[in-house]
């Protein structure tokens, strides 16, 4: 049986994890969720404002991940591996 192994999560979620920001990503990603494609129309209008704190990519970055569906549980899964792994 070959066991399916998932994408790495974008950059900035392992940066974040990096950081010990883990904890505040979840929350952060259970906040935005609901907002899905709303929340990361909103980014896009913000990412002149939010590109004076975060470099441009991340933020587009972060505005991709609520728009595409099952991202959001892919970075999810990947932050509860790494909290196991602790």
């Amino acid at each position: 049986m070959v066991s399916e192994q998932q994408p790495p999560p974008p950059e900035w979620v392992t940066q974040m994890q990096a950081r010990g920001l883990g904890d505040a990503l979840s929350l952060a990603l259970d906040v935005l969720e609901p907002l899905g494609v709303l929340g990361a129309q909103l980014i896009w209008v913000a990412q002149p404002v939010l590109g004076v704190w975060f470099n441009r990519q991340t933020v587009r970055s972060i505005a991709r991940t609520l728009e595409t569906p099952g991202e959001v549980e892919h970075i999810r899964q990947f932050l509860e591996h790494q909290q196991d792994e602790r």
